[in-house]
Formats: structure tokens, sequence, C-alpha cells
């Protein structure tokens, strides 16, 4: 899938020429004599293992309550703690966001700020209540309630392919490679290794009270950088007037076309898994409307603080070997090393944040929902441990196979997300315009069969005719619908 997190990221394993090798490269070819002074390796290695301690501290205790609240907390989320794991699940990917602001400019925000809060506000306050209320704790519950089971099995295979956190690895691999000089593979065995440890404590409750920390981390961190990069830019109107006039342009001189895509790309906030379980934990449906609407606000802010830096690193930073070093090169060029060190830990703060967050909804998916009968709270403890250490070992092994995290996200998001969007969604809808549980299940299978076969199909000038997976794919599930209602009204006459 490719949420907004995901479609934020440019980030590939640690080869020659690879992306995750370029980040620092081009760090360490910009010169002091460019102003550009290196942060002090020591000392954000300080910061960050004072963070690990920080959150194994958070993470304790165990859960009080059965089920529930290991994996949602005990349905008991306030709305800053809602808030607060929300918005950090969204930012996992953030090296791309300076990456597309560099190149693109201002564009940034119309293609990824603009449709993500319209798709929020969409479900804020068409879903958010009604999901609440529903008492599910999953979207493959939703899909069982509504479709049968074996709906909720397809349903939850597609989710758990989502949710596996490869990319995220990925990022946080290359942190600790360059923090510590460790090989890749060590750095990827220690990451997932830590995350699935302080996860698998307390579940869903340690996801939410590390987010909280993280939280703060990651608005500090690049407020800082924003407010000391605007001293050297001469503030916001002189950022403004230095830019490139494609840059100031609403397209970035991209063409309407391709904007307008990620509008449609948008929509899999519909069936994004972290909304349906932060709503789901939220205390009450209330809190989980007003969360979602309160995350928008911040996701607009921090938006401003990350697109604002990367604008900011175009203007100083003009020839950049590599954009996606943007952020890090920045930091370096406007920040003391002290300075820069807590922004590398703030970059570890937000790749870690949608780790955790992917990690356990994977993990969750195979402990409640892939089960043939439903276990004990004890047992669906066990079970998502289990699926914890499952799915940290696929994220490692992904993270030393693939060699580009975005080609994976592309695939499987169209997959996907084709593949869930209007069953999901019309789980919703009274009881007559949904599909028929045989349908839905077709629909799934059929819209994933034919968004895999469009990717295969796909040659050196791209995909057949230049069209995107997701819409041959949508269009077979909408055709499924259209045929299942014509059935069930010729059924009904009869």
């Amino acid at each position: 899938m490719a949420s907004k997190a995901q479609c934020r990221t440019r980030h590939a394993p640690v080869s020659a020429g690879s992306p995750r090798a370029r980040i620092w490269d081009a760090v360490a070819r910009i010169s002091d004599s460019d102003g550009y002074t290196t942060p002090v390796p020591n000392l954000a290695l300080i910061l960050v293992i004072l963070y690990a301690a920080a959150i194994l501290a958070l993470a304790r205790g165990k859960p009080s309550g059965g089920g529930m609240d290991y994996l949602l907390a005990g349905r008991k989320l306030t709305l800053p703690a809602f808030v607060a794991t929300l918005v950090t699940t969204w930012y996992g990917g953030i090296l791309g966001v300076g990456e597309y602001a560099w190149r693109y400019g201002i564009s940034t925000w119309v293609v990824f700020g603009l449709p993500y809060y319209a798709a929020a506000l969409l479900f804020a306050f068409w879903l958010a209540p009604r999901l609440r209320s529903s008492g599910a704790a999953s979207i493959p519950d939703l899909l069982h309630a509504a479709y049968g089971r074996n709906a909720r099995l397809t349903g939850a295979t597609a989710i758990f392919a989502l949710t596996v956190p490869v990319a995220y690895l990925l990022m946080l691999a290359t942190l600790l490679t360059q923090l510590t000089g460790w090989p890749v593979w060590l750095s990827v065995a220690v990451g997932a290794g830590f995350s699935a440890l302080y996860v698998g404590i307390s579940g869903f409750r340690s996801v939410v009270r590390t987010d909280i920390l993280q939280f703060g981390l990651m608005y500090l961190g690049f407020a800082a950088l924003l407010i000391a990069a605007l001293g050297h830019t001469g503030g916001i109107s002189g950022l403004w007037s230095s830019l490139p006039t494609d840059h100031r342009s609403w397209d970035g001189g991209l063409g309407w076309q391709t904007v307008v895509v990620w509008y449609l790309i948008a929509l899999q906030t519909m069936v994004e898994p972290s909304f349906y379980q932060r709503v789901f934990a939220a205390r009450s449906p209330e809190i989980a409307r007003s969360g979602v609407l309160v995350s928008v606000a911040l996701w607009s802010l921090f938006d401003f603080f990350s697109i604002g830096c990367g604008l900011a690193a175009r203007v100083l930073l003009p020839s950049l070997d590599d954009p996606l070093a943007a952020y890090p090169a920045l930091a370096g060029m406007v920040l003391s090393p002290w300075m820069a060190a807590f922004f590398t830990l703030a970059l570890f703060a937000t790749v870690m944040s949608t780790l955790d967050s992917y990690l356990f909804l994977s993990a969750a998916t195979v402990g409640h929902d892939i089960a043939v009968e439903k276990p004990t709270p004890e047992g669906e403890r066990r079970r998502i441990r289990f699926g914890l250490l499952l799915s940290a070992l696929l994220a490692s092994i992904g993270a030393l196979v693939f060699d580009s995290a975005v080609t994976v996200w592309h695939h499987v998001g169209s997959v996907v997300t084709s593949s869930l969007l209007l069953p999901v969604v019309g789980v919703q809808l009274p009881k007559r315009w949904r599909y028929s549980p045989a349908a839905a299940t077709t629909a799934m299978i059929g819209a994933a069969v034919v968004a895999l076969a469009w990717i295969l199909a796909a040659g050196e000038s791209g995909y057949p005719f230049g069209i995107e997976p997701m819409f041959p794919a949508l269009a077979v599930s909408i055709a499924v619908w259209v045929a299942d209602r014509i059935a069930a009204g010729t059924s009904r006459v009869r």
C-alpha cells in the first residue's frame, strides 16, 4: 500500500549506487567551505542510546485486561494519545518529503498534503464514529461481519502483506549503520529485534506510549531545523523569492495529470489499517472523529515544517548531488553539532514511530484475524507475539533482499488497495447496496490478480497503455459489484 507515509519514501537497501548509500555519500561530499559541518556521530549515538532506554521504560508493564487490552489498549485512547499515535505513524518515509520538495517545490503540499487531508476529513465525518460503534477490532472483523469468513481471510492476507514493515526497517538500518559503522545485516537485526521487543511488552499500549515521545521529538527537530534555515534564507519572504519559478508553481512543472493521479491514490486512506486501528481503540466515537480532525490540523503543521525545510535545502544547497540527503545536509549546514545530532534523533523517532505501528499491525493480523478458531485472550496475546517475530523476520529478509523498497511499496500497495477499497468501504452501505459474500471475495481476489498481472506486464516503456495498475483493478472490482447487484435484483424479481 502507498499510504501517505509510504508514498513519501524514496529508500532502498545499501548497495553501490543505491539511494540508501547515496543519502550519506551526498552529505559527505559537501565541503566545509560550503558552510556544512558534519554532525558529530558520537553525540548522535549518545542521544539514540538514551532514546532507546526511554523507549524501553515507556513500554514497560503488562496488559491489565484481556485480549482487547493487548490488541487495542483496552479501547481507552484519550484524545491526546489518539492524536499522537495517529500523527506519528504517518511520516515514516520522511526523507522522501525532503527529496520531493527539493525537486518540485510547493507542489509537494498539493500532492502529499491536500488530497490526504481531504481523504482524512471524509474518513472522520463518515467512517470514524461508525467504526468505533461497530464493536469491531480490525478491518477483517468488518469484512467477516458483512461478507463471511472467506472475505475475512482474504482481507487479512492482503493486510498482512501490506503492513510487514520492510521499508521502514531499511531506513532504520541505514541510520544505525551510519552512526555505528555496523554491517547492514547487523543493523537490520538490531532494528528488527529491538522493535519487536518493546512492542511485544504491552502490545498496542507500548506503541501508543512510545509514539507520544516520538511525536514530541519529530516536531521539535523539524521546527528547530526550519527556524535555523529561515535565518539563512532571509525569512519566509526571502526563501520564497529565492526559489526557482517552477518550485513556486502548484504543479512543480509536472503537469496537472501527474497531480490528479495523487488525489486518486489518496483514497487509500479509506482502507489504511493504522486509521482503523486507532479508531477502534478510541475511548468513544466522539474521540475517534475529533482525533482524526485534530490530526489533520497537526499534519498540516508538520507539512509546513518538513516541506519548508525541503524548500530551504533547495535554496541553500542548490547543487546537492542527491536530494534524498536534503534534510541531513541542511541540518549539517544550519545547525550546531549538538542540534544536528538532535535532528538525527528526530529522524530516528520519525522512522520508529511508523515501524513499530506497522510491525504491530502485521502481528495483530496474524494473531487476531488469521485464526481458524477464536482464541482465549491469553492465546490471542501469544499469537500476536508470534506474529511480531514472524513480521520482524520477514521484514528483515525483505530489507536484505530487495533492492528498492519503493518498488515493493508501489506494487504491494497497488495490489492490496485496489483489492480492499470497495469491499471495505461497502461495509458501511445499506445491505441492498453491498456486495454479496461470494461477490466480495471474488472482487478482492479478482482486483488483486488484475493489478498483479498489470504489474508483470509492464515493460521498459511503463505499464500497458500508460495506465497505473490500480485503475484496471478497481474497474474489475466495480464490474463485479455491478454484476452482483444486477443478479440480486433479478433474483428478487423472480
